[in-house]
């Protein structure tokens, strides 16, 4: 169930730039969403792979690890010790789907608004989830492939989804996110409304500042209260 007694711009959460705390006074501004892919939308593709390859190490997430590079560095070495390729790894996701609800769900919020999907996945994972989900916008990483080994990988930005919210604020924009990880509490920090969705026990407990819900008819509900 979503938290009570909580609003956007309450004492408890820093009002973003250039947003208004007046209740009284409408916002003019459009409205957009972000969101995150794995977790919220899609199954978390590192934990699928460790699934299939018996590497359990690889089952690691960003909702158990803050330091994203600590996390890809300790990935990458895990995939050249066990001399696992991109193209088994390809296989892996071409066995994925959307997670249950989750195509509805994105269907209706884009009924209402533009969404926008925030993600520290890559190029050469997203694409063919991509396709499943309708071929939402997705800004997200890339990783670096030689002779079918994944050798490095190249951020689009760092901190690319707080300052993709921020570079939204700058075009007038008002923001609503959601989020499951450590790596989105950035991004809801930084947006007009944010929420945790499918999150652990442990980040809920830790950022009780965001409601946090687990079903997508709630999120939509929240999400569309938001909305100006």
């Amino acid at each position: 169930m979503a938290r009570t007694g909580w609003r956007p711009h309450s004492d408890s959460w820093p009002t973003p730039a250039g947003s208004s705390t007046m209740s009284s006074v409408p916002d003019a501004r459009q409205s957009i969403v972000t969101l995150d892919l794995e977790g919220v939308l899609v199954p978390e593709i590192w934990i699928a792979v460790a699934e299939r390859t018996g590497i359990d190490a690889l089952r690691r997430t960003t909702r158990d690890e803050p330091d994203y590079d600590v996390l890809m560095r300790g990935r990458l070495e895990l995939l050249a010790e066990n001399g696992l390729s991109m193209s088994t790894i390809a296989d892996v996701i071409g066995t994925l789907s959307p997670l249950d609800g989750a195509k509805q769900f994105l269907d209706a919020l884009r009924e209402r608004t533009q969404v926008l999907l925030l993600s520290d996945t890559f190029e050469q994972f997203g694409q063919p989830l991509m396709r499943q989900l309708g071929f939402p916008t997705l800004l997200c990483h890339r990783l670096v492939v030689a002779d079918d080994r994944v050798i490095d990988y190249t951020l689009r930005m760092p901190d690319q989804k707080r300052r993709a919210v921020e570079a939204l604020h700058s075009l007038n924009y008002r923001v609503v996110a959601a989020g499951d990880s450590y790596n989105d509490t950035a991004m809801l920090a930084e947006a007009d409304a944010g929420f945790l969705f499918h999150a652990p026990a442990s980040i809920v407990a830790q950022f009780p500042q965001f409601p946090a819900v687990d079903d997508y008819d709630e999120l939509l509900e929240l999400i569309t209260a938001e909305l100006t």
